[in-house]
């Protein structure tokens, strides 16, 4: 596991931080002003929205079994029911 990069140091390597911008952040109006701050943050939300569904509806807080193959299985079944619930809400309505 990498440690966590400051705003600072990803400023001091000409790296554009793209993090939540809080009230007491290091983000200020220079990074937030452009587009790709703006997609970036909406891309982020899409990934947090699966994760938060696995913690909650999939039972994802707590690991339930053995070994890296079994959880690896239930992360891969529970991603996939996710999909189907995702795909069920974007399926047209045939009336």
């Amino acid at each position: 596991m990498t440690p966590a990069v400051s705003v600072k140091e990803c400023r001091r390597s000409r790296v554009t931080p793209h993090v939540a911008q809080k009230q007491r952040s290091a983000i200020n109006r220079h990074t937030t002003r452009h587009e790709g701050y703006r997609l970036s943050q909406r891309a982020r939300k899409q990934v947090e929205e699966v994760f938060g569904w696995v913690k909650t509806v999939g039972g994802g807080r707590k690991l339930r079994c053995g070994g890296v193959a079994r959880n690896r299985f239930w992360m891969e079944m529970t991603t996939a029911s996710y999909n189907l619930v995702r795909l069920l809400k974007l399926t047209p309505v045939v009336a």
